[in-house]
């Protein structure tokens, strides 16, 4: 696997990518001590947050954005975009691999170009947001040295009224 800088006619393979998942747990508060081992098991449900190259075409030759994606048999096969953040962190506005090459290593590496980048730009760090019911990225986040920095139970309630997601902020300091 090769992580290079996106190129505009990356974008359509990577609108080919599975980038959904399974929910199967939800992390609950307090987000204190071992909060993950405390995660309930909910009726497993589909999750998928979609693809809009559109929305990132903006990071592609960019000073202030970046798109890194890693390539696997040839073709791009996951992707990470980043900005610098209005408090002078990176921020990882997004980060996805296709199911098919999950557990590859592929993310663990784009996250290291993220840090690499970060560290270039001479910012302090890298922030996160990500939801309470995605676990495996909570975990995946943890393993790569972010910490758990707060959370906002009501953030989802605009686009989803009701919904128990909790938006969970992380940051990594280098």
């Amino acid at each position: 696997m090769k992580i290079r800088s996106a190129r505009h006619e990356d974008l359509p393979a990577l609108g080919a990518c599975d980038f959904s998942f399974l929910v199967t747990r939800e992390a609950m508060p307090p987000f204190e001590g071992d909060w993950l081992a405390h995660a309930r098991p909910v009726e497993p449900y589909p999750k998928n947050y979609g693809f809009d190259p559109a929305e990132l075409e903006t990071y592609v030759a960019m000073d202030d954005k970046a798109l890194f994606v890693v390539i696997g048999d040839e073709a791009p096969v996951g992707y990470i975009a980043l900005s610098a953040g209005w408090n002078n962190f990176a921020f990882v506005d997004d980060l996805a691999v296709d199911a098919q090459w999950r557990g590859t290593g592929a993310a663990q590496r784009l996250m290291q170009r993220a840090v690499d980048w970060t560290r270039e730009k001479g910012l302090p760090g890298l922030r996160l947001e990500t939801q309470s019911n995605n676990i495996a990225a909570c975990r995946f986040y943890l393993r790569q040295d972010f910490t758990l920095g707060g959370h906002d139970r009501h953030l989802y309630e605009g686009l989803s009224p009701g919904t128990r997601e909790t938006a969970l902020f992380f940051y990594r300091f280098l």
